[in-house]
């Protein structure tokens, strides 16, 4: 991990919805605030239980998002990309505790807001933490979502429907979309069991919409993955 001053040139290219709601000269005081980090693949940012006190904002690569389950065991419910956040619960929560241990898959760059800098410019601000406020109702609103998906929708569909997410955002400039998880890690992102989403799959590419290989997905026909999470 690399530690440094904020990077405007990166910043420049990146909208992050957080920030979609303040002015220009609040966007610059808030990102001038934070500073630069770097992680390797497979590096921990942070794990779950930590003590935290900062919040993240995603420059460049992608991070996991894992989660403890009462079994013991862990799963990754989210990917996080470039104009994407984490940590923003540290800001509010009492225990200021990490809710979720953050991997990155690829080297990542993150720009790091400390508590007490985001504390003193909402004190200047108040519009920015009306802008965390309102993203947190967003959050709310996703994982409702979800678990009404996971109750409802049968496994087939949340596989096709996740599958679709990633290989948009994994999208390449000529095209391509490869999603480089492996099987069991689809099936920890829709709740199902890795025979059941390899299942699945097998059937995605039985007609051409998709291409399994070992540690990676590539999708084929984007128009026909979309059609089949529809139902």
């Amino acid at each position: 991990m690399h530690d440094g001053p904020g990077f405007t040139c990166f910043t420049s290219r990146v909208d992050w919805p957080l920030l979609a709601t303040l002015t220009d000269a609040e966007r610059r005081e808030l990102t001038s605030a934070a500073r630069a980090r770097s992680f390797a693949r497979n590096e921990v940012v942070c794990h779950e239980g930590d003590p935290a006190d900062s919040l993240h904002l995603v420059v460049e690569g992608r991070l996991s998002v894992r989660v403890s389950l009462a079994s013991g065991d862990s799963a990754m419910i989210n990917i996080l990309g470039a104009g994407n956040y984490f940590g923003e619960l540290a800001l509010l929560r009492h225990d200021g505790r990490r809710t979720a241990t953050i991997t990155a898959l690829e080297p990542a760059r993150t720009l790091v807001l400390t508590a007490t800098a985001f504390r003193r410019i909402c004190a200047a601000r108040p519009s920015v933490e009306r802008a965390l406020s309102s993203m947190l109702a967003d959050r709310i609103d996703e994982l409702s979502k979800w678990l009404i998906e996971v109750m409802y929708v049968g496994l087939d569909r949340r596989v096709f429907r996740r599958l679709h997410e990633l290989a948009e955002s994994y999208r390449a400039a000529d095209g391509s979309m490869l999603v480089p998880l492996t099987q069991a890690q689809l099936a920890e992102m829709t709740g199902g069991t890795r025979p059941s989403v390899n299942q699945a799959l097998q059937r995605l590419a039985d007609d051409g919409i998709v291409e399994v290989g070992r540690g990676r997905i590539e999708v084929l026909d984007l128009d026909g993955l979309r059609r089949r999470g529809e139902g």
